[in-house]
């Protein structure tokens, strides 16, 4: 008899992947909101100008600009972390599969999830430079 760690079924993993994903999306929308009415109270009377695109500023091109600038409560660094959790949700949803394959010990789900987040998180890393 062998022991080890009890195996999840099917029906199982894809209901934690779900809440997962439930969950992840929540929070993200939950942050973008907070940051969405943060600017509108601070800056809502403001006049748009729609004749020029401006772009985020520097300072909110870099993971830990915008988690430092959202605990530091600004609002648009808020929102852009709720944009990151809203595209973290799926790359989560891959890590944990791959922990589930794992833990398994179903090898080839394993290789082939390994190179889905492999090249998930090169796209995310390097895919904008």
């Amino acid at each position: 008899m062998t022991h080890g760690p009890p195996r999840m079924s099917e029906h199982e993993l894809e209901q934690v992947i779900g809440r997962l994903l439930q969950y992840g999306v929540l929070l993200a929308a939950a942050v973008t909101l907070l940051g969405g009415l943060m600017l509108l109270v601070h800056h809502g009377s403001a006049p748009a100008s729609y004749s020029v695109f401006q772009g985020e500023p520097a300072h909110l091109r870099s993971l830990t600009a915008i988690v430092s600038g959202a605990f530091s409560g600004e609002a648009t660094a808020i929102v852009q972390l709720g944009l990151l959790l809203l595209i973290a949700t799926p790359v989560a949803r891959v890590a944990f599969t791959l922990v589930a394959f794992a833990l398994q010990r179903d090898r080839l789900y394993v290789l082939v999830t390994t190179v889905v987040l492999a090249l998930l998180l090169y796209g995310l890393l390097f895919g904008g430079a």
